[in-house]
Parts: C-alpha cells; sequence; structure tokens
C-alpha cells in the first residue's frame, strides 16, 4: 500500500505540474494577445495604414492570391521582320536591330532604329556610289588619255615615214638628174672622141685668119671651142649662132641642122 501512495502522490505532482505549464502558457498567450492589440491601438491612433494594421493584427490570410508578373517583351528574339503584337496594351513590333539580330522592340523604337538603320544604309549606298563614279571617270579618263597618245604617236611616226619618204624621194631625184647629167656629159665626150679631126678648110682669100674657115662667122682657133653659156669646158668660146660651112670640129651643132650653138 505504501508503494501505492507513493505512485499516487507522484502523479498527483505531475498533474499540478501539468497545470501549472498549461496555466502559463494560457498567461503568455494572454499576454501576447494584450501586446498585439495595444499595438493595433498605437498604430490606430498615430494614423497607419490599413495595410500595417492588418500586418500587426497577424499573418495574411492563405487564401490571398499574389499578383501575376507581367512577360517582358522587349528586346526577345523574333522570327519575322515587321510582325507585330500587342501585350499589356504596347504594340511591339518585329524589328532588325543595328547588330543584325531579329528582337521586338516598341512600335516607336522600332521606327527610329528602322528610321537610322535606312538612313545609314543610304548613306553607305550613296558613298559606294561616289566611289563608283570616281573609278568609272578615273577609268575613263586614263582610257582617253591613253587613246590620246596612241593616236599622237601614230601621227609623229607617220610624219616621220612621211618626212623620210619625201627625202628618199628628193635624194633619188638629185642623183637621177646627176646621174643624167653624167651620162649626157659621158656621151658628148665619147662622141667628141669618136669623130675624125676635121680638115683644115683651106683658106679663103679675104677672111680672118684667127677665125676658123670651118664656120661662117668667127669661130676661134683653138684646141677646143664651146658655145657660150653652154656645159662646155672650152678653153675658146663663141656665141652663136654660127653656121657650119666646113667640117663641124668643135661638135657646135648639136642637132646636125647646118647651124651652130643654137
Amino acid at each position: 500500500m505504501p508503494a501505492i501512495h507513493t505512485f499516487s502522490v507522484a502523479r498527483t505532482h505531475r498533474q499540478d505540474n501539468t497545470h501549472a505549464g498549461a496555466a502559463w502558457r494560457k498567461g503568455s498567450t494572454k499576454a501576447l494577445t494584450a501586446g498585439a492589440a495595444a499595438a493595433v491601438l498605437l498604430l490606430t491612433g498615430c494614423g497607419g495604414a490599413q495595410s500595417s494594421l492588418t500586418a500587426a493584427a497577424g499573418p495574411a490570410s492563405e487564401s490571398a492570391t499574389a499578383t501575376p508578373t507581367a512577360t517582358r517583351v522587349s528586346d526577345t528574339p523574333c522570327t519575322t521582320v515587321n510582325g507585330q503584337q500587342v501585350s499589356a496594351g504596347t504594340s511591339y513590333v518585329c524589328t532588325k536591330d543595328e547588330s543584325g539580330k531579329l528582337v521586338w522592340l516598341e512600335a516607336a523604337q522600332s521606327k527610329r532604329v528602322t528610321e537610322k538603320l535606312a538612313a545609314a544604309a543610304a548613306a553607305k549606298a550613296a558613298a559606294d556610289k561616289a566611289v563608283a563614279d570616281k573609278a568609272a571617270a578615273d577609268k575613263a579618263a586614263a582610257e582617253k588619255a591613253a587613246a590620246d597618245k596612241a593616236a599622237a604617236d601614230k601621227a609623229a611616226a607617220d610624219k616621220a615615214a612621211a618626212d623620210k619618204a619625201a627625202a628618199d624621194k628628193a635624194a633619188a631625184d638629185a642623183k637621177a638628174v646627176q646621174d643624167a647629167a653624167a651620162a649626157q656629159a659621158a656621151a658628148a665626150a665619147a662622141a667628141k672622141a669618136a669623130a675624125p679631126p676635121a680638115p683644115a678648110a683651106p683658106s679663103v682669100p679675104g677672111t680672118n685668119p684667127g677665125c676658123d674657115p670651118n664656120y661662117s662667122g668667127c669661130v676661134p682657133i683653138a684646141s677646143d671651142v664651146d658655145c657660150a653659156g653652154g656645159s662646155g669646158n672650152g678653153p675658146a668660146y663663141v656665141r652663136g649662132p654660127v653656121q657650119v660651112i666646113g667640117r663641124d670640129i668643135y661638135g657646135l651643132d648639136a642637132d646636125h641642122d647646118g647651124v651652130g650653138c643654137e
């Protein structure tokens, strides 16, 4: 029995401790509730926002729904140039940006980027055209200069050839004249050498003894007599015309018509 009494006492003591702990927890809960209420009153008196009051009063309801986050559209990739979409009331256009990528841009930004790229492309095209035009002009000028030089060279060569031909012809003509003169002189010399000496004509009484009796008029008597002003080399000369009345010993009658130095 004493053992049972001891057990009963111990149980009573445990129950007392349990009641005491419950009382302490209950008191602590009341204290916390009172503190929270005081905080609510303090915030209300200071004009705190309703959201602050709600936060002080306790945790948010588990049934509250969070606001969804808007999906980001600007600068995200797209596939079709000038494609359009509207998101959250904003219009977007699929645009090729300055790096060459296709991305969604707001309509106003897309217009600015497109106009900037178009202006840059136009400026590049104009610069390329200017370079091409200059290259074409330089090429045309070079070709014209080359053609002009070729024409000038040809003209100079043609003139040189014509001058040479004229000089050659003049030299040939001069040589021909010289050859003809030499041939004529040689023929005359040969004819004179081949002619037999004419016998001295008998003196005619009353004639000039210093004149050759083979000619009418006074033809001097000499080793050779030529017509004055002719090509003969003398040493004696006579001015004609003279009539051959004997033998033409000096060859004054070239055409043998009986009259010399005509």
